[in-house]
């Protein structure tokens, strides 16, 4: 977990060097709101300033089942806060109520990545009542990105996958 600033200004998520950094799940920060912790966590399907950034349809379609799945996990849902895209496109935050490790959140994301990678169907939300950008989804590519994530990283998750490079 990162300092919430550094002595220059710069907040906790801009101390990560993105050159060092591999796809993996991390904690990115841990606040606590009232008494109640919140970890925000990290999920990063592409290497920073090393490979393709996610094209907005692929990554809007991610957006749209990942929360559906966290939302409705039986476990899980009650502790959800919030899950959605990075704006540089190389990942996606989840903020989950509690106190966790990325170790422990990894079956989680693997369930959820797993669910999108064999989703069919018409994608949650995905028409003009329900979404502020319907027409900007590609399941079929989302699909595919999440079953590079799981193979590449998720399923051989290591350490250099869990924790921040130094």
């Amino acid at each position: 977990m990162l300092n919430q600033r550094n002595h220059n200004g710069k907040i906790a998520s801009f101390t990560v060097n993105h050159l060092k950094l591999e796809r993996g799940v991390y904690v990115s920060r841990i606040d606590t709101f009232g008494n109640q912790p919140i970890t925000s966590f990290d999920i990063r399907m592409v290497k920073p300033n090393r490979e393709s950034v996610i094209n907005t349809a692929e990554i809007h379609a991610i957006e749209h089942l990942g929360a559906t799945f966290l939302r409705n996990h039986p476990v899980w849902k009650d502790k959800i806060v919030y899950f959605g895209p990075m704006g540089c496109r190389t990942g996606f935050y989840m903020l989950i109520s509690g106190k966790y490790s990325a170790t422990e959140i990894l079956p989680l994301t693997i369930e959820m990545f797993e669910f999108i990678r064999d989703f069919e169907g018409i994608i949650p939300g995905a028409c003009a009542k329900d979404c502020g950008n319907y027409l900007d989804m590609n399941l079929p590519m989302a699909k595919l990105a999440a079953k590079i994530f799981l193979e590449k990283t998720l399923y051989v998750a290591t350490t250099n996958n869990l924790n921040y490079p130094a």
